[in-house]
């Protein structure tokens, strides 16, 4: 799988307990929009599955949001994975005039969003060439972990593996309360190194995703080459 970036602007943050804190200094630097970026890799590859990690709800209507995804899905023969979340950048919103609310608005409006994407994808003709999973980043276990329990097919997160462990639990009974299997949501976490993998496997885990930043020659892989030499191991 392959995810782009859905900001504006490049933030430069720091994992802390489990979510994005911004550092003091932060580049000016403009992202390409990612839709339309997306829209090409589904041109420029063939065989794996695309997506955004992940999609700030509030940047666009959801209904509009659930027909571009169909489209790229199409494009790309049916490889999208739709990646979602509430939105947490204040830059963004302010400087493309969103309004950036408060968390619990930004919250309302991520679970009433799930709501319309789901109902248009039914909706649309011609249909989606699949049932496009939908990624929801994230682990409020107030707000965000219930939406997972309801509409994920995969569940992202940057948490510690104690930390995963018990939000995993929590998924489980939640998916258990609304008739849901939760089996069939994948977990996935940002990789921390070998020395983890196990353990974060072994705990559910069946996807790893790795940043791949660009630097002077081109691009870093140095994590992801740890990922795969990890994988070959096992």
């Amino acid at each position: 799988m392959i995810f782009g970036y859905d900001h504006f602007h490049r933030p430069t943050a720091e994992i802390v307990d489990g979510g994005p804190r911004l550092l003091p200094d932060q580049p000016a630097v403009n992202n390409f929009e990612g839709w339309t970026a997306l829209a090409s890799w589904g041109e420029i590859t063939t065989r794996t599955e695309i997506g955004l990690l992940v999609t700030g709800i509030g940047y666009r209507n959801p209904d509009l949001l659930a027909d571009m995804a169909r489209t790229v899905d199409h494009i790309s023969g049916g490889r999208l994975i739709l990646g979602l979340g509430s939105g947490w950048y204040e830059k963004d919103y302010h400087d493309y005039g969103y309004e950036y609310g408060s968390v619990a608005s930004r919250m309302d409006l991520f679970e009433a969003g799930l709501a319309r994407i789901e109902q248009r994808l039914d909706r649309l003709v011609p249909a989606p060439l699949r049932h496009i999973p939908i990624l929801i980043g994230g682990a409020g276990e107030r707000r965000t972990m219930p939406l997972v329990a309801r509409h994920a097919d995969i569940w992202h997160s940057f948490l510690d593996i104690e930390s995963f462990r018990k939000k995993s639990q929590l998924l489980e009974q939640l998916a258990d309360g609304v008739d849901r299997d939760h089996r069939k949501i994948d977990r996935a976490v940002q990789w921390t190194g070998a020395d983890e993998a196990g353990e974060y496997v072994a705990e559910g885990v069946t996807l790893f995703t790795a940043v791949i930043r660009p630097d002077t020659n081109g691009y870093e892989f140095t994590e992801v080459e740890s990922m795969l030499a990890w994988r070959r191991a096992q």
